[in-house]
């Protein structure tokens, strides 16, 4: 089960918004096939596997990090392949969390007189498929915060200069992350400060063109921004109030334009995740600023962070801090987080934690 996870873990960036799935076909303590689902639409991984085995998965063991399937989508069941292949045993690590898929896989394989065991590596298979689960259950992408600062927690100066607080090994981390999500979003005072693409850019890898999301609710974003020089696909969400004339200038440049409540000037977030996880994405990045970190905070939005830090203090009061917005007005009220883990970066700090609700 450790090794179908390894080759589950091959397929980041590519299943959306199936989920990450390997597995391994074993016969007299050998392992004779596997493979990993690889893109959404191509063979699951327990079709693959068993091709592999080919006539030695007759009276063998599959594991599997995800419960088979038992409906039809783009491929048919992979039920009927572990049927056909004449598999013995069947053990998987979690099962289907997809509500909206009626039966399990494995009840169907267990009437079949097949030997069926669950719940092998359990959670790992549930953190590897975090963004998948919550989206299936949700229908809300999975949302990953990441910000670059000081170590006393400052994301620009106080002339709004940011760049380069992180170090390169930082900057190659965070675009390998952006390859792997199918959104990234920023808010128009990154927009405005930055002028940023909002894209990945990894040399030697082919382009990913994930969906890249401007929060602006008033649409100032420029019309010779440099994000309409790149392809990826561009929304622009706003108020419904705010002007039409430079909501039908963006999309004649290119963006799609989404109008959404915006009282007192500050976009509603939630509509937008379930606008964005209806498309489907299922995994979403917020890149900054200050308030839009803090909206998403508020709001309760956000799932896991990543923060840079490095071994810089710009200090002063009218340098930028990460969180904007008004705040908490006691200790009490601070936003929890839990499962801190810390890894440097050569001279960053990389510090992941998870929401604690």
């Amino acid at each position: 089960m450790e090794r179908a996870l390894r080759l589950a873990r091959r397929g980041l960036g590519g299943t959306s918004p199936n989920p990450l799935v390997g597995a391994v076909v074993v016969r007299g303590g050998r392992i004779v096939g596997e493979g990993y689902h690889h893109r959404a639409g191509e063979a699951h991984a327990e079709r693959l596997a068993l091709e592999r085995a080919g006539k030695l998965a007759r009276g063998a063991t599959l594991y599997v990090s995800l419960e088979p399937c038992h409906h039809m989508g783009r491929t048919p069941p992979c039920t009927e392949a572990v049927l056909a292949a004449g598999v013995r045993r069947v053990v998987y690590a979690l099962a289907d969390p997809n509500p909206r898929v009626p039966g399990g896989g494995g009840d169907f394989l267990r009437a079949q007189g097949l030997e069926v065991a669950s719940g092998l590596l359990e959670e790992q298979s549930r953190v590897l498929n975090e963004v998948f689960v919550k989206w299936v259950t949700t229908g809300l992408p999975f949302v990953y915060l990441k910000a670059a600062m000081s170590l006393d927690g400052r994301i620009a100066t106080r002339t709004g200069d940011s760049r380069w607080i992180s170090n390169d090994i930082s900057r190659a981390w965070v675009h390998r992350l952006r390859s792997r999500v199918d959104g990234i979003l920023a808010g128009i005072g990154t927009v405005l400060a930055d002028d940023p693409l909002l894209t990945p850019r990894l040399p030697g890898r082919p382009r990913r063109r994930p969906l890249r999301i401007v929060v602006d609710p008033l649409f100032k974003t420029p019309l010779d921004a440099r994000l309409f020089s790149d392809p990826a696909p561009l929304l622009i969400a706003g108020g419904r109030g705010a002007s039409k004339r430079k909501q039908a200038a963006l999309q004649k440049k290119g963006a799609e334009v989404l109008t959404l409540p915006a009282p007192g000037g500050r976009l509603i977030l939630k509509p937008l995740l379930e606008h964005l996880g209806q498309r489907p994405v299922t995994s979403l990045l917020v890149e900054g600023g200050a308030e839009i970190y803090a909206s998403f905070l508020d709001e309760g939005l956000v799932d896991k962070l990543y923060l840079f830090y490095a071994p810089i203090l710009i200090g002063g009061t009218k340098a930028k801090g990460m969180l904007g917005g008004l705040g908490p007005a006691t200790v009490a009220e601070a936003v929890k987080v839990k499962s801190v883990r810390a890894t440097r970066m050569r001279g960053d700090l990389l510090v992941e934690a998870y929401m604690d609700r």
